[in-house]
């Protein structure tokens, strides 16, 4: 059964210009070590974090509070082997995942030269077996 889906949509100029404008402030703020890494090591990294900061916005609107109750960084976007991308929860998110009954999340992400989007799917736990 799914619990909540989210989209988000962001502009990479957007992300890029605070990268620019807040340096590491910004993507200390934002996004776990392991995603600094990934994204740092591409051509463009904008497209890589913008993508990942869309995932954060798209999960956090499934879960119904935006980041009411938890923080950036308590939503991180990992890869598999395959390049497939996941969802990890830390601290105030998975808290509220297991409070709620939050299972598995389904993650999708797109990038072009001017727009990154995500799509989330929280499902709830009993689909989990």
């Amino acid at each position: 059964m799914i619990f909540g889906i989210g989209i988000d949509v962001v502009e990479n100029a957007r992300i890029a210009d605070a990268i620019d404008r807040l340096g590491d402030r910004f993507i200390s703020k934002v996004f776990q070590n392991a995603e600094v890494e990934y994204c740092s090591s591409m051509r463009d990294p904008a497209p890589h974090y913008a993508a990942r900061f869309a995932a954060k916005e798209a999960v956090s609107k499934a879960f119904g509070t935006g980041f009411a109750q938890f923080g950036w960084k308590d939503i991180e976007v990992r890869r598999k082997a395959s390049g497939e991308p996941f969802i990890v929860l830390h601290d105030g998110a998975a808290n509220l995942a297991k409070r709620l009954g939050v299972g598995p999340i389904l993650i999708s992400l797109s990038h072009s030269d001017q727009y990154s989007v995500a799509n989330a799917i929280l499902l709830s736990k009993a689909d989990a077996t």
